[in-house]
């Protein structure tokens, strides 16, 4: 069985991953029948921890829980696509391959953010952790050449739409989920628990 002491945990000194503890945990297997008794297989439960480096974009997903949506920017004068604001976050340019600059589009978002389509699902991923029906946004910004996919945490959804940004700025999980979107003019008690505007 699992013992949550020994869980894996990772820290990260001079510059390395030092992992420690377990990562793999195997379950005793059960067997499976037909609807006769006759032996089909078995199951083989397993629980793995998968550690997941952010490297350059791990700023990105920081500023998320203090209330900021990064993008980036290329600088280079000699790419044709100079001056093109990213969103989501890019380390690095598509055309040139140049070091972007990043940028805070965090008023952008709050003043131009509209739906550029939805998808409402009340089927999702085996590791969805959000309520279903989820309400899949893709949001544009007024100067951003590229669409960012979010959800909707209030209201429903229509094309062109204005909708802001809210942040998980209470207790932060570090993911894009402390990033969700609100029609414009929502009120702050009636955001998602703990959720800002930032």
């Amino acid at each position: 069985m699992r013992c949550t002491e020994d869980r894996g945990t990772v820290k990260v000194i001079n510059g390395r991953y030092r992992p420690t503890g377990k990562f793999h945990y195997i379950y005793e297997h059960s067997p499976i029948f037909d609807e006769n008794g006759k032996l089909m297989g078995i199951t083989n439960p397993r629980d793995v921890t998968h550690i997941h480096a952010y490297g350059g974009e791990a700023q990105f997903f920081e500023s998320l829980g203090k209330g900021k949506l990064l993008g980036t920017r290329c600088d280079n004068p000699h790419c044709e696509a100079e001056g093109s604001i990213f969103m989501p976050f890019r380390i690095h340019c598509p055309d040139c391959l140049a070091k972007n600059t990043v940028v805070d589009l965090t008023e952008t978002a709050r003043k131009s953010a509209t739906v550029h389509t939805f998808m409402i699902t009340e089927r999702t991923g085996a590791f969805n952790t959000l309520p279903t029906p989820i309400k899949f946004v893709n949001v544009e910004f007024e100067g951003v050449c590229t669409i960012l996919m979010g959800y909707l945490s209030v209201g429903e959804p229509e094309i062109g739409m204005r909708v802001v940004p809210i942040f998980k700025t209470q207790n932060p999980t570090f993911t894009i989920l402390d990033l969700s979107w609100v029609p414009a003019g929502t009120k702050e008690a009636d955001l998602p628990e703990g959720f800002t505007f930032g």
